[in-house]
């Protein structure tokens, strides 16, 4: 329901911002063979089990952002569709949620005009600053800045 609404917020030009974050995660969801609440099963410590389960939440959530992106995509806007004038970001916070690691995120980017269809792998001994993507990502929509955060530049392996 959430991305449903947003994608209207966003269609009738409401907003061009709109930021989901999912709550609940100590509630158990409503999933057969979900045990446990999404953060304490996150902490699986390699727990075949509980990783298994991990599997089944994250398979559901995914699918509903799949959903969103092919509501956008179908959504004729301009020129082209929603998905080309939007630029939708999904993340994590932790690239190791059972050992609280904060390098290697898992970070999703749709939309926006981008070429997409690979993996960017940032720089692991220099960190790359996940703060460069958002440099894109304002220079895309016209912002005129070179940096934000920690991060100074872009990420040129976007264009």
């Amino acid at each position: 329901m959430l991305f449903s609404l947003a994608k209207l917020a966003v269609q009738t030009d409401s907003t061009r911002v709109v930021s989901i974050f999912i709550r609940g995660m100590d509630d158990k969801p409503p999933i057969e063979g979900v045990t446990e609440g999404h953060h304490a099963i996150s902490h699986h410590g390699q727990n075949p089990q509980k990783i298994e389960q991990l599997k089944s939440i994250e398979r559901i959530k995914m699918a509903a952002f799949r959903e969103m992106l092919a509501s956008l995509r179908d959504t004729p806007e301009g020129g082209g569709t929603l998905l080309d004038n939007t630029q939708v970001l999904i993340g994590s916070n932790l690239g190791d949620a059972s050992g609280h690691g904060t390098t290697n995120l898992p970070i999703l980017l749709a939309g926006g005009g981008w070429r997409h269809g690979g993996h960017i792998a940032g720089d692991v001994k220099n960190n790359t600053p996940l703060a460069k993507l958002y440099v894109s990502m304002l220079q895309r929509f016209g912002v005129q800045t070179g940096a934000f955060g920690s991060g100074q530049g872009t990420l040129t392996e976007l264009s």
